[in-house]
């Protein structure tokens, strides 16, 4: 068998040369997609390993051009749910991240030779801001997972704790699906009253209850030919239970008040934070809905089961908050990423989010210290042993920011105080009260129309904290 190994990175080709060689392979190396064209034009390959970033393109690129008719293995440094599932999506046989073990590269070699040609797929659609990232083995097994269901009709059924990204698993999956063209329908079924979930669900014809003037389309009919995500499914009443899996088995939807069945055609995401197994045995839960959920399980660790993966995180988070609030980027400093990486998260990724754009709002410098982690963190041993008054705070703040930028220039400072401390104040309230402005109203002792224009002053995305 000969094997072609291509990446621009003479160490890379030199490992893989070695163990391709020890697994009894001949091999031939390119450091260029011209130099991988040429081989392939030149011999007969029975196996391809192909980096994404090359010199004079894109391997992703070269991968979907049709050029391989054997299987691929795609080697890539990024860390992105992203990355894998397009990998496996324009025809990729393996996904390998680098740094890769070499134990992992044998057992590769032994798995995938001698294999059929691997499907070309249709283009991937690019999703824009996608979170789902991390080195850790724990999120590249995720990877793996994610991307090979992608593409499929599958019900996935999500599990993890709050705050782990569950819906934004969900999106990505319908993103990369064939139905990513159609609609993502998404709903809490914790959040809904159970008198008004089945509605909600099924839809109900007119008359069909008080109140009811109307017809309404249940979210089911909303997600035709498109993806239902089932967000917190393990609060679904009994009854619902019922009805949602007699829609599974028979693919029909009847509203409620109706005598007629619909059939629908819906892709199914279910997610929740509990441990459904634990349910069933109390008889919380209907078994038979479990099976018909749980076909392809996918669990999200938590954060504090991936520290190696916050710093990345932390920092993407960082850029995508300063990006939205128009902001300049402060560095984060390794000393206060360690502070990340030390902290539990009970809240996961929604908490780190939260605090990398409180970060990015009240950090008075061009560099996130350690002390303003702890801050940020409520983590006052680190800082005077939680006696600093909000006072104290703003003094030593506003001294620190007065000393960098040099009294000198410190003209009309009044006002240039006032509107760095709005901003970070209208964010905090916005994020406690969900994005409510009448509750944000009452909370900061302002009117909703003075809320609203300070919003749009400081081009604050309401929408962004519901």
């Amino acid at each position: 068998m000969r094997a072609l190994v291509i990446d621009d990175d003479e160490g890379i080709r030199w490992v893989l040369d070695r163990v391709l060689q020890e697994e009894g392979l001949e091999v031939i190396q390119a450091g260029t997609i011209g130099e991988a064209e040429k081989a392939l034009a030149e011999h007969e390959i029975d196996m391809a390993f192909l980096d994404v970033y090359l010199p004079d393109g894109n391997g992703m690129d070269l991968l979907a051009s049709g050029v391989f008719t054997m299987p691929v293995v795609m080697l890539t440094a990024e860390t992105t749910f992203g990355h894998a599932a397009e990998a496996y999506r324009i025809g990729a046989m393996e996904y390998l991240p680098k740094p890769f073990d070499l134990d992992e590269v044998r057992q590769l070699i032994q798995r995938v030779r001698p294999q059929k040609k691997a499907k070309k797929s249709k283009p991937v659609i690019n999703v824009k801001h996608d979170m789902i990232i991390g080195r850790s083995q724990a999120m590249q097994n995720l990877f793996r997972t994610l991307g090979r269901v992608a593409a499929s009709d599958l019900t996935v059924l999500v599990t993890g704790e709050s705050g782990t990204g569950k819906e934004m698993v969900a999106r990505t999956l319908h993103d990369r699906s064939q139905r990513a063209d159609k609609a993502f329908v998404a709903i809490n079924t914790a959040a809904i009253p159970a008198e008004l979930l089945e509605s909600e669900l099924f839809g109900h014809e007119k008359g069909s209850f008080t109140g009811a003037d109307k017809f309404r389309e249940g979210r089911f009919e909303q997600a035709d030919g498109g993806t239902l995500f089932l967000d917190e499914i393990g609060d679904m009443p009994a009854a619902l239970q019922a009805k949602l899996l007699r829609v599974l088995e028979e693919g029909r939807v009847q509203r409620v008040g109706g005598s007629q069945s619909k059939v629908v055609n819906v892709r199914l995401l279910a997610a929740t934070h509990q441990h459904l197994p634990e349910k069933i045995k109390k008889g919380e839960f209907r078994e038979d809905l479990y099976y018909r959920l749980n076909v392809i399980p996918v669990h999200i660790p938590p954060l504090r089961e991936r520290r190696d993966d916050i710093k990345e995180l932390a920092n993407f988070l960082l850029d995508q908050a300063v990006e939205e609030l128009g902001m300049e980027a402060p560095i984060l400093l390794d000393d206060a990423a360690d502070l990340l990486t030390r902290h539990d998260w009970p809240g996961n990724v929604r908490e780190l989010k939260n605090v990398m754009r409180r970060l990015a709002v009240l950090t008075p410098g061009a560099s996130i210290t350690l002390s303003d982690v702890a801050l940020a963190l409520g983590n006052v041993d680190n800082m005077q042993k939680g006696e600093e008054t909000l006072s104290d705070a703003v003094t030593r703040c506003t001294r620190q920011y007065l000393h960098q930028l040099g009294y000198a220039k410190a003209i009309n400072m009044y006002q240039h105080m006032l509107e760095q401390v709005e901003p970070p104040l209208l964010i905090l309230a916005m994020e406690r009260c969900n994005g409510n402005q009448l509750k944000v109203a009452d909370m900061l002792g302002l009117n909703r129309n003075t809320v609203r224009k300070l919003l749009k002053k400081y081009n604050i995305d309401a929408a962004y904290f519901r």
